[in-house]
């Protein structure tokens, strides 16, 4: 970066932006006293930044022809080769374009961003590679991942694999239509709102949100620290906990990692459900868009896990109905704060920054126009909250949702598990191009109503297909306690066990 110091007239701009009154003898007297503290600027930007070396240094990338990209659902293609030895080897997997690998363009779905080449590869990929899977590809996400449609990618939508003209789902949304369209075995989404678990649902795979700080979140572009998620997509059971295995634990550069335990998730893959207690969550079913077909698909799945011996009742969790509530102002005024105004990094953590991505990301408020409908409607309501009421409304959220937190982990004293519909609703279809504005940010958002509320309490939530309906997939949705993936993966493995989802 091109070092600078301030001059007379700059300190007479931060002065007026303090809303300071300070003569042009007193401003002087600043500017001469300040010289000594800018050296130290000086003496850091002559350092050699610390950074993780890549430790798979050969790889190549190209671009993908239209006619090899029926869903746009590739950025670029790549050939990126781990160990020869692992649990996946041979394993074909797709990085989620919010996610840094080393010489690798990344573009974030957003215009803002191309151009950006990373310097260093995310923890994930590392790992990834160290279990022995080949990187094949990065995937299309939703402009800076503001959105759970597929219809906010700057190279254009994202096609349904099931359906051609319906969304995916987002903000992974390249992620779940190679997943679904069965072009990769793994993928790789990340997860504020829903971004993993809605296209899973959509595009009719598995999908892990889980919990929060399990799986390092260094070197992926943030959105908000206390919501940021990152996990695997997957065609079946087994490959998704391989992966988790792989990726998850410490790494000693993320602040989001406290308290975290890991174990052997495939273990547990083929233990069956017979001493499962599973709760029904009841305000996860019947909500205001609830689709009557997506309930009833649910609600047999539930069934299903009865008849293989699980406990299986209804509980109620009220303040699961506030959870989207608590959820809005931590991820707008989160977002705007942190990704926007802090450029992507923000402040006030210890771990790894990318500066190349931080400094580069800086020039968006150059080329603002040329953001999202659905990141900037975000912008503008968590703006006039930060501006207006001083970030009220998002640290009354974080208060809040401990309370939510704590009236999960009730239930979860009772119940290994709940269960409901991951989304109310199946796919929908893609706006046309010149949409009206409501269409194209309720398209985006309708569908969070019980996929948010688990980015906020941080529980590990996973997307299981169950059937399809008029065409599309239909996803349920099973929630345990912190950490406890394993319970989730015994589920998923004897529900996949039990009958292929597709015949459902």
């Amino acid at each position: 970066m091109n070092f600078s110091k301030p001059s007379k007239t700059d300190i007479e701009e931060i002065v007026a932006d303090f809303n300071m009154s300070l003569s042009t003898q007193e401003i002087d007297a600043f500017h001469k006293v300040m010289q000594e503290t800018i050296d130290q600027y000086s003496k850091i930007d002559q350092m050699e930044d610390n950074i993780p070396e890549v430790k798979y240094p050969e790889r190549s990338y190209q671009k993908v022809e239209e006619k090899d990209n029926p869903y746009n659902a590739w950025y670029l293609k790549t050939e990126i080769i781990g160990s020869k030895t692992g649990a996946l080897q041979g394993k074909t997997v797709a990085i989620k374009d919010n996610v840094c690998m080393a010489n690798i363009p990344m573009m974030n779905g957003s215009s803002t961003l191309d151009g950006y080449v990373p310097e260093l590869d995310a923890t994930i990929i590392t790992r990834l590679l160290d279990a022995g899977a080949s990187i094949v590809g990065k995937s299309n996400c939703e402009c800076l991942c503001l959105s759970g449609g597929s219809h906010t990618n700057s190279t254009g939508f994202v096609h349904n694999p099931h359906k051609h003209g319906y969304s995916a789902g987002g903000s992974s949304s390249g992620s779940g239509a190679l997943v679904g369209g069965k072009e990769v075995d793994i993928a790789i989404g990340g997860d504020q709102g829903g971004s993993i678990r809605i296209p899973s649902s959509y595009s009719g795979c598995y999908g892990m949100k889980p919990t929060h700080g399990l799986v390092p979140y260094s070197g992926i572009m943030p959105i908000e620290t206390t919501i940021d998620h990152t996990g695997p997509m997957t065609q079946n059971v087994l490959d998704n906990a391989k992966t988790l295995e792989a990726i998850a634990g410490i790494d000693g550069l993320d602040p989001r990692q406290y308290r975290v335990k890991t174990e052997l998730y495939s273990e547990f893959v083929d233990l069956g459900c017979s001493r499962l207690k599973i709760g029904v969550l009841k305000e996860g079913f019947g909500t205001r868009n609830s689709e009557q077909d997506v309930d009833k698909k649910v609600q047999k799945a539930s069934e299903i896990f009865s008849k293989m011996g699980a406990q299986v009742s209804e509980v109620s969790i009220p303040w699961h109905t506030k959870g989207p509530s608590i959820w809005t102002p931590i991820a707008l005024e989160g977002l705007t704060n942190q990704m926007m105004i802090g450029n992507g990094m923000g402040t006030g953590w210890k771990g790894l920054y990318t500066n190349s991505l931080l400094d580069f990301h800086s020039q968006w408020i150059n080329r603002a126009d040329q953001l999202s409908d659905t990141l900037k409607i975000s912008m503008f309501v968590g703006q006039y909250y930060l501006k207006n009421h001083a970030g009220f409304y998002y640290a009354k959220a974080q208060n809040l949702a401990r309370k939510l937190t704590k009236e999960y982990d009730n239930a979860l004293k009772n119940f290994d598990l709940l269960l409901m519909p991951t989304l109310p609703l199946k796919a929908t279809p893609l706006p046309a191009k010149g949409a009206p504005l409501q269409e194209c940010c309720e398209r985006a958002f309708e569908m969070l109503s019980n996929t948010c509320p688990f980015d906020v309490s941080g529980h590990p939530a996973m997307s299981i297909p169950c059937g399809f309906s008029e065409g599309l997939p239909v996803g349920m949705m099973l929630v345990a306690n912190h950490f406890a993936e394993s319970k989730i993966y015994q589920a998923a493995g004897a529900f996949e066990n039990f009958k292929d989802w597709e015949k459902l």
